[in-house]
């Protein structure tokens, strides 16, 4: 069997930045033990596959050790491919995941809007060993999917170096209902920057997240008072998106770029 395969630089007009993610359009679902396999063998924080059905497009999304519920920039870069390279005729993508339900991606420009829904964040206590592992000790805790540390400044946050074997310790036998760990903090040059650990699905730190948004942004409009925000992800390839609140929904704006495109032989 041969398979295209694509990856796109997400939230980022230049290649080497933003959050590299692989693009595999299907005709019909592989087994998922196949998935898994190819999104380990990519060794990105995600790999796509989308098949389409009518005039929607069914996603899932895999790291190299789990099928994830949502992600952001895979999301993005599935769209870049549609419109791009597939020639999607129209500006808007519907999309449907069985974890997350629909989504969708409106092209404006060179811009991809994501609508993905809001997930607010609650008040929590700290697992034991949390800042020790995370490098230092937040103002103030949440929790949605992920935890969702804020701290005073974005120096505070650029400083983190996270123990990345102790954070994969706390979720694995403290068994944390939780995919990874966001961190944020108000911006110098943009309302609020943020960082993303998720070593328990086999990603240490994720240069762009899209999915970590759908909390920043509710969390940060209220915090801020406004409802549209210009955020930045501080992760050494950095990335930059352009944030709505708009009720229940966020939207999540972003460049994408093409780097590679391929075959995969299975």
């Amino acid at each position: 069997m041969k398979l295209d395969i694509f990856q796109v630089d997400a939230f980022t007009s230049e290649p080497f930045h933003g959050n590299p993610a692989a693009v595999v359009p299907l005709k019909a679902w592989l087994p998922d033990e196949v998935m898994h396999n190819i999104a380990l063998e990519n060794n990105l924080s995600e790999t796509a596959f989308f098949v389409k059905r009518d005039d929607v497009y069914e996603i899932r999304w895999f790291t190299p050790t789990f099928e994830i519920d949502l992600c952001g920039h895979a999301t993005l870069a599935s769209a870049y491919v549609i419109f791009n390279v597939l020639k999607l005729a129209t500006d808007k993508i519907k999309f449907y995941s069985h974890k997350s339900g629909a989504l969708s991606v409106e092209k404006n420009g060179d811009v991809l809007t994501l609508d993905f829904p809001s997930r607010p964040v609650l008040p929590v206590d700290a697992p034991a060993g949390l800042f020790e592992a995370i490098g230092g000790k937040p103002s103030e805790i949440f929790k949605a999917r992920d935890y969702f540390l804020v701290f005073e400044t974005e120096q505070a946050v650029l400083d983190l170096k996270p123990d990345f074997s102790a954070l994969h310790k706390i979720a694995a036998i403290l068994q944390i209902d939780a995919h990874g760990f966001i961190v944020t903090a108000p911006g110098n040059s943009s309302d609020f920057v943020s960082r993303f650990f998720a070593p328990e699905v086999g990603v240490f730190e994720d240069p762009v997240t899209g999915s970590s948004h759908c909390n920043l942004i509710p969390f940060w409009a209220e915090r801020l008072g406004k409802t549209e925000m210009f955020a930045r992800q501080v992760s050494a390839r950095g990335g930059e998106l352009y944030c709505k609140l708009a009720g229940d929904r966020v939207k999540i704006g972003g460049n994408a770029v093409l780097y590679l495109k391929g075959e995969i032989y299975i």
